[in-house]
C-alpha cells in the first residue's frame, strides 16, 4: 500500500514538473469559485516545476528505501568482502 501511494505521489509530482501549466489550471478551477478571475503570478509555474521535482525525489527515496527495507545486514559478497583463497 506504502509504494502505491509513493508511486502515486511520483507520477502527480512528474506530471507537475513536466507540465505545470495545465495542472495549476486545473487546481485552480478546483480551489475557487470563480476561477476565470484568477490569474497566476509569473512565478507560479515555476515554483510548480521545483515543486513537482522535488516530489518525484522524494517519491524515488522513499520507494528506494521500501525497497532495501527487508530488514537482512548485508553479508560479506553484499559488502564486496569476498573470501580470498590464501591457501592454494
Amino acid at each position: 500500500m506504502r509504494a502505491h501511494l509513493l508511486l502515486a505521489a511520483g507520477i502527480l509530482g512528474l506530471i507537475e514538473a513536466v507540465a505545470p501549466g495545465p495542472l495549476v489550471r486545473v487546481l485552480t478551477r478546483v480551489a475557487y469559485r470563480n476561477a476565470e478571475d484568477a490569474e497566476p503570478k509569473s512565478w507560479v509555474l515555476a515554483a510548480a516545476r521545483i515543486e513537482g521535482a522535488v516530489v518525484v525525489a522524494g517519491a524515488l527515496v522513499g520507494l528506494f528505501r521500501l525497497a532495501n527495507a527487508d530488514g537482512s545486514k548485508p553479508n560479506a559478497r553484499d559488502a564486496g568482502n569476498y573470501p580470498t583463497d590464501s591457501g592454494s
